[in-house]
């Protein structure tokens, strides 16, 4: 991903990428049923990685298996690249962990942007606290080896009911988590920094009291010759918005 195009996902919405990505018939790329650990974090941009859960098997999953080096999540945990996302797929299963906040803080550490679970954390009011982003469907106390086996990592999955291939670009905000194509990542950045330059101009014509007609969806010429006052006005480009 682009440093640009980076840079310009961090200034949007999930909202604004939704429509974005509808207008290119992806329906489906907000991942369902997660929400953020803690409101009012920077908006989290990276790259995912990811790692399949199976249902556990209670021979295979005896708690000495945390002893090999080897173990699928510890290795998720300590090969997630700097700025990536670590998506895991716990199939929407939210009664045992997906991880708690000792690897939560050696993802933080290690430079990871966030971490996404359609489960849930064990310890979630201590990775709430921390400085990465962090979503999941709700807390949860039993270790993961209870229901969940680590299998896979960096493969396709489900989180959420949403496909995700490692290299998708993750974003996630206050509302909850976007998945974008990797292939689509730097145009749906582009267009939704232009997108979110209008809105805000809407708004601050909503809140002076004009109506939205004409104006959102923009039909009316007037409008849009407000507009570009407008965004002279503002200093220019968008990228300096």
């Amino acid at each position: 991903m682009l440093a640009t195009t980076r840079e310009k996902l961090e200034m949007v919405s999930t909202a604004t990428l939704a429509t974005a990505l509808f207008k290119r018939g992806l329906k489906n790329q907000f991942i369902q049923g997660v929400e953020p650990l803690a409101n009012g974090k920077p908006t989290m941009v990276g790259e995912a990685i990811t790692l399949r859960y199976i249902p556990a098997r209670e021979d295979l999953n005896p708690i000495t298996v945390f002893q090999d080096p080897k173990h699928p999540q510890r290795v998720a945990i300590e090969t997630c690249p700097k700025g990536a996302v670590l998506v895991i797929d716990s199939r929407k299963n939210s009664r045992a962990a997906s991880a708690g906040s000792i690897l939560a803080s050696r993802l933080m550490v290690r430079g990871a942007a966030g971490i996404v679970t359609d489960g849930g954390f064990r310890d979630s009011a201590e990775i709430a606290k921390l400085d990465m982003p962090s979503y999941h469907h709700r807390a949860s106390a039993p270790t993961n080896l209870t229901l969940h086996q680590a299998m896979d990592i960096n493969v396709p999955i489900g989180c959420g009911d949403v496909a995700v291939f490692p290299g998708d670009v993750v974003v996630g905000d206050d509302d909850g988590v976007m998945v974008i194509p990797a292939h689509m990542a730097d145009e749906i950045a582009e267009e939704a920094i232009n997108m979110t330059l209008y809105e805000d101009f809407v708004t601050e014509r909503v809140l002076a009291g004009h109506t939205i007609v004409g104006l959102y969806p923009l039909t009316k010429e007037e409008n849009r010759e407000a507009f570009e006052l407008w965004k002279k006005q503002q200093g220019g480009t968008n990228k300096e918005k």
